[in-house]
């Protein structure tokens, strides 16, 4: 039985949780694990550890993604020691690890169901399906990409600093010295995340407020997430909380309006009039989930995104249907949407909302 596809996926999670896990590393863990063996379950999780971890920081972070691709929790005694090649047996990395050593077990969903898990419609999913997936999404790192802002940074090249080459004259008594360079700073941009949480979104809101969990833990201050059904409302300061579930708990007893009608042209509307015009949309990334279904004039909802095209700098609309076999944009709303947006994308599975990631990064 090969491994290796769920080895690598395992490193595809890792590097969705913000492990600099390039092609090398995972070259030298797909080396480690075939050293150590993949009959103990240590030898996956140190394999690992010792060829993808660069910094005391991502310890934590890789033992988190452990436990949450392989189940069970992560060993904790020494790596062990080299097996022979009859003895490398792959079954144990997918069971329940070794017998009669319940602290080193991998129990739980295994590394190949979780691979499969990725590419599933989240709304079909078993309780214990969804725990997986939710704990998953925890792991994701939504970001944008940075931009020059208009602060600048002492540099060894750009343009000459004239003010600290001035000072740095004056304290050589006027003497000519080192001319001072200086560079723009360079600052992610906001992202803006409108989610939809009426009865038609309803299997996928979940996944999608924990998507927004997320991208308020990386960036509090330049990430905003608002609700939008039949009105708009804010959920940033509620999904700061640590703890996802007890964000999206808060977040739901803040809004009024959870799984009822869709009037996206007027949420908005009052998100552009309250918001958008002011600066929160101005030049970041907005990415509006939704399935498109409009109850209101489908002429009054294109106006609206046409306004919040103007004022983005990158507008993405984040469909679950969208990734279904079949698919066609046909909703009155979505068609009338369709020439405004930049990316247009799915958001049914755990792998479509890493592909998300993804969007927003090169946006």
């Amino acid at each position: 039985m090969d491994v290796t596809p769920a080895l690598v996926g395992f490193v595809r999670t890792l590097r969705h949780a913000g492990l600099d896990a390039g092609a090398e590393r995972t070259q030298a863990m797909l080396a480690a694990a075939d050293v150590l063996g993949v009959a103990d379950p240590r030898g996956a999780y140190w394999a690992g550890r010792l060829t993808l971890c660069g910094e005391p920081d991502d310890l934590p972070l890789y033992d988190a993604a452990f436990v949450a691709y392989f189940g069970g929790r992560p060993p904790t005694r020494q790596p062990p020691l080299p097996l022979a090649p009859a003895d490398r047996r792959p079954a144990a990395l997918f069971g329940t690890g070794t017998e009669g050593d319940p602290a080193d077990s991998v129990a739980g969903l295994t590394a190949s169901s979780a691979e499969v898990l990725r590419h599933r419609d989240v709304a079909v999913l078993s309780a214990a399906e969804r725990d997986e997936v939710r704990r998953l999404v925890a792991l994701l790192a939504p970001g944008t990409a940075a931009r020059p802002s208009r602060r600048y940074r002492p540099a060894r090249a750009g343009d000459v600093d004239q003010p600290r080459t001035v000072r740095r004259m004056l304290r050589h008594a006027g003497e000519p010295t080192r001319l001072a360079r200086r560079a723009r700073k360079a600052k992610p941009r906001r992202l803006v995340l409108l989610l939809d949480i009426s009865g038609s979104m309803a299997p996928y809101a979940d996944a999608l407020l924990r998507f927004g969990h997320a991208a308020v833990r990386r960036h509090p201050t330049l990430t905003e997430v608002f609700t939008v059904g039949t009105r708009l409302t804010r959920v940033t300061r509620a999904l700061r909380h640590r703890d996802p579930d007890a964000a999206l708990r808060e977040a739901g007893g803040a809004i009024p309006d959870w799984h009822g009608g869709t009037r996206l042209a007027g949420s908005l509307k009052a998100f552009l009039d309250r918001w958008g015009q002011r600066g929160t949309a101005r030049g970041a990334v907005v990415v509006l989930c939704s399935d498109g279904w409009e109850r209101g004039d489908p002429a009054a909802l294109a106006e609206q995104v046409a306004r919040l095209a103007r004022l983005a700098h990158r507008l993405v609309w984040v469909n679950p249907h969208r990734g279904k076999p079949g698919y066609a944009p046909l909703a009155a709303g979505m068609a009338a949407v369709l020439p405004y947006l930049d990316d247009f994308v799915a958001g049914h599975s755990l792998g479509a909302l890493e592909e998300l990631v993804r969007v927003i990064a090169r946006a």
